[in-house]
């Protein structure tokens, strides 16, 4: 069985990726599974550079000092809300452009600043780039991925986190929030980037359907 190590603290992520990598010769850890609890700058200004960044981090750290796990693959995600009438803000800047503000209150003063923006202009999408990095490897396995939508003009669901419950889906006619977690995982932009570097490392032989 192939060790995944995901670099993230969030159990949510986890959670998501593990459902989707069902059905190959797996297992995912996170971080403070190997013990790394070090901040990772991400000073890329792509969302491919960042992922790149957090999983080269994490897999030289396991060169350099975990080498039980120098069969494992490093995974890392870097995702984002692009916003049309914000210019694609808050982009890059997701998470940091939270500030002090929960993502309620941050979701709610982007409803309140594009209130008279026409139907037509509140679309959105999410972006998700996937990067994979081995141990000892120079270059990082990139993927991108995005999910098309709008920005609702209410807070609805709970099944979701970060901006998932005013991302409004026309298709489903709800928001991210609102679907079941095998509805997300079909259509969510890690869900289709997650798919996407599962495939890849099965073709690259890296791991294996089960």
């Amino acid at each position: 069985m192939r060790t995944i190590i995901f670099a993230t603290t969030n159990a949510d992520k986890v959670k998501e990726i593990g459902e989707i990598m069902q059905g190959t010769d797996t297992q995912i850890l996170q971080m403070k599974d190997i013990g790394f609890d070090e901040d990772i700058d991400e000073t890329g200004t792509t969302f491919t550079e960042n992922a790149a960044i957090k999983a080269k981090a994490v897999a030289d750290y396991i060169a350099d000092k975990k080498k039980d796990f120098m069969d494992a693959i490093v995974m890392a995600d870097d995702s984002g809300l692009e916003i049309d009438a914000l210019g694609k803000m808050p982009g890059v800047q997701s998470h940091r452009w939270l500030g002090d503000r929960t993502y309620t209150q941050a979701m709610q003063d982007i409803i309140d600043e594009i209130k008279d923006v026409p139907e037509e202009k509140r679309t959105a999408r999410f972006v998700c780039s996937i990067a994979a990095a081995l141990p000892g490897k120079e270059d990082a396995i990139t993927v991108l991925e995005t999910v098309e939508g709008m920005v609702a003009h209410e807070i609805a669901g709970e099944n979701g986190f970060g901006y998932d419950p005013f991302f409004y889906v026309p298709e489903f006619g709800c928001t991210t929030a609102q679907m079941t977690s095998e509805q997300k995982n079909q259509i969510s932009h890690r869900g289709k980037a997650v798919r996407a570097m599962r495939d890849r490392l099965i073709e690259l032989k890296y791991i294996e359907l089960v």
